[in-house]
């Protein structure tokens, strides 16, 4: 008889020097079911984080650094799990820096339990797919693991047949694949969600991609976040596209979403 392997429980990595707050999230969050690991400083949340936690509640009033630090360096080191920002700044400048910083979802203080208890399942149910490709934590990569088939189209512009990719210096190639990116020679570094946006676009090249085939596929069909966060992941493609010198654009189309088109302007 064959005896079948318990599940992996999720893990949510607390990141909250309030130790009052801290243990009423980590007591429900337990309660649901959730491994949860609790943190107070920016320097152990770097550490814990590179266990790769599936979600990571990030505080941004920490005592040895600014909690914003903390959620733009594990993007740099490659962490692809969901971040949500707890936190008692509100202001909506706050909330795009934080979204600008790759967080996934931000929840100002203070705020509903069954509403960050929703946000906190959606982050998990996308970050149970992101993940599941990704090593051991002991040998975690800097590098974004693989989505899941559903969230990465088959671009046109593959490293085996890109298009433009007998052209000029500026000429886009993308390796959904291996999920790489290259402006002429240049590689590009892209964030998990960078990627995904111009995957989708390169693989409907001149045509239209709504703002909600997007969130659905590049964040989660479930998203609870507000969808400023795809205006701000937007406008960073748009500035590296930009300054790498690529032959294309991403242009706007009010009220329905972006297409992915040839710069008739590009210099030659």
């Amino acid at each position: 008889m064959t005896t079948a392997t318990p599940a992996t429980p999720t893990t949510v990595l607390i990141v909250e020097d309030d130790e009052d707050i801290a243990l009423t999230l980590k007591r429900m969050l337990e309660r649901q079911g959730y491994a949860v690991t609790w943190v107070t400083t920016g320097a152990e949340a770097l550490e814990a984080i590179r266990a790769v936690p599936h979600v990571v509640l990030l505080d941004l009033g920490l005592p040895d650094m600014d909690g914003l630090d903390v959620c733009r360096q594990a993007r740099e080191e490659g962490y692809d799990g969901g971040i949500m920002i707890l936190t008692a700044r509100s202001d909506e400048l706050d909330r795009v820096v934080g979204l600008d910083y790759g967080a996934d979802d931000y929840l100002p203080k203070p705020f509903p339990i069954a509403e960050m208890q929703a946000r906190v399942r959606a982050l998990a149910r996308r970050a149970a797919r992101t993940l599941a490709g990704a090593p051991a934590p002991a040998d975690a990569e800097a590098t974004a693991p693989p989505p899941p088939a559903t969230a990465a189209p088959i671009s046109p512009s593959t490293a085996q047949a890109a298009p433009g990719a007998t052209g000029g210096p500026g000429a886009l190639r993308v390796n959904t694949a291996a999920r790489r990116v290259w402006v002429g020679e240049q590689e590009l570094t892209l964030t998990t969600k960078e990627f995904g946006v111009l995957a989708l676009l390169d693989a409907e090249r001149g045509s239209v991609v709504t703002r909600e085939t997007l969130m659905a596929t590049v964040w989660d069909e479930n998203w609870f976040g507000s969808t400023k966060t795809l205006d701000v992941t937007m406008g960073r493609l748009r500035a590296k596209l930009e300054d790498a010198g690529a032959d294309v654009e991403v242009v706007t189309v009010r009220g329905v979403g972006f297409r992915l088109e040839d710069d008739t302007c590009a210099p030659d």
